[in-house]
């Protein structure tokens, strides 16, 4: 291994250009937190909305799909969250909280494996609540299925299920033994 001395000038240079480059995701992470204010405001603005409604007109299936409605949301917030997080700690710096008593367990022990792993797990969480969303609101509606929006829906969520089972196999055989 060589020391930073015995390189030339320029290599060092254009190294630690490319290591500070890292600081350009910063806005992306920025960008996220906004996203997530977003769905924050859409959360309260669908409680707001629907909360009256659900007194007014009742019924299990309007409760269900406004529950439905909720977990969606925040299975969404989640995720940003979670890509957030471990994406600003895998590759910009470290998150300097101290032993801060909230700090997820998580944090720090995150690599870009188990983030991948999480990220596709709650996809397919929320392709499953938006097809049972869409089914819910069949029935409450009384309507009869249209079989070319449901196969999407259906099509959509296979699609995910089976691409998160391949990830997961391919990271199982790739793992070096002893991981």
């Amino acid at each position: 291994m060589t020391t930073p001395a015995a390189k030339p000038a320029l290599e060092i240079w254009l190294e630690r250009g490319l290591f500070a480059s890292r600081w350009l995701m910063a806005p992306f992470y920025v960008g996220l937190a906004v996203g997530l204010a977003a769905l924050l405001a859409v959360f309260i603005q669908e409680v707001a909305h629907e909360a009256p409604a659900l007194f007014r007109e009742g019924g299990a299936s309007h409760a269900i799909v406004f529950a439905l409605s909720l977990i969606d949301l925040s299975l969404n917030a989640n995720l940003i969250l979670i890509v957030i997080f471990a994406g600003y700690e895998n590759f910009v710096s470290r998150m300097d909280v101290g032993e801060h008593h909230d700090r997820p367990d998580w944090m720090g022990a995150l690599d870009f494996t188990d983030m991948k792993m999480k990220l596709t797990a709650s996809i397919v969480a929320i392709s499953a609540v938006a097809l049972l969303r869409a089914f819910m609101a069949l029935a409450d509606e009384g309507l009869a299925p249209d079989a070319a929006r449901l196969g999407w829906l259906v099509g959509l969520h296979l699609t995910f299920v089976v691409s998160g089972v391949m990830m997961a196999v391919m990271d199982r055989l790739s793992q070096k033994p002893g991981r």
